[in-house]
């Protein structure tokens, strides 16, 4: 019974994480959704800066804190292992789904494209960051990523094996496609406002930090394997190899 109820805590979560990452596409391409970046009744700058500027702080707090390993050693004292990381998942969602309903727009324009062929580069460059950030969890382990596989596991009273550390596909050209993704994403727009370059400068600040967080766990869990990897291979920007990197195994992403 309490494999079941896990696993059907675990279905809830990741159904909520769904939804709440369906919604951040509208949200940042002003399409399809209710309340989007730039839609709605803009209040005072300054009252919008301060709202966004705590909505996104919260978001990056939660993310940062909630993903490191001596939080998930505390937090496995009052929470089932199994359910760790869908925990994670739900909060995680349920804070942006806060961020979307209160999110006041700041529509001044910061630059528009008109030329027709840069706002369909845009567009695609879009549509490619979402597609590759999706990618990336595929190419890890997206269930495990999101909790599935754990209270699966409960489910059925297996263990998990041991965390792999593997380098698939866009993992062999840098060691953050999900962020680098997400960046994609986040900046490529037709119509910058400044909500929209608050939204995009802010969550890159907190990308280059969370990486900085998670690659130091990285290293006290893998120690010299990830060491050599990040050797070898770029941060965020695909560049030449320095050096041709051997068979390794990654972490998924922690934050």
């Amino acid at each position: 019974m309490a494999g079941l109820v896990a696993f059907l805590y675990g279905i809830v979560a990741y159904l909520v994480f769904l939804a709440s990452n369906l919604y951040a596409i509208g949200f940042v391409g002003n399409f399809f959704v209710p309340n989007s970046i730039d839609a709605g009744v803009s209040p005072p700058v300054a009252e919008a800066l301060t709202i966004n500027t705590l909505l996104l702080g919260l978001f990056a707090i939660q993310h940062s804190v909630m993903a490191r390993q001596g939080f998930k050693r505390w937090w496995t004292r009052l929470v089932p292992a199994c359910v760790e990381r869908s925990t994670y998942v739900l909060i995680a969602s349920l804070v942006l789904l806060l961020l979307y309903w209160q999110w006041r727009p700041i529509p001044n324009l910061v630059w528009t494209v008109e030329n027709p062929i840069g706002i369909a580069a845009l567009h695609a460059i879009f549509w490619l960051g979402w597609g590759m950030s999706l990618l990336s969890t595929f190419l890890i382990s997206h269930f495990e990523l999101f909790g599935l596989s754990q209270v699966f596991a409960r489910l059925r009273s297996r263990v998990l094996p041991p965390r792999a550390f593997t380098t698939p596909f866009l993992y062999r050209r840098v060691r953050h496609p999900l962020y680098l993704g997400f960046l994609l994403a986040f900046w490529a727009t037709p119509v910058m406002t400044v909500g929209h370059l608050l939204f995009a400068g802010a969550t890159t600040a907190y990308i280059l930090v969370a990486i900085q967080l998670e690659e130091r766990d990285l290293i006290q869990y893998f120690g010299d394997q990830y060491r050599r990897y990040r050797n070898e291979v770029t941060m965020l920007i695909p560049l030449p190899k320095r050096r041709k990197p051997a068979e390794h195994r990654v972490e998924p992403e922690q934050a």
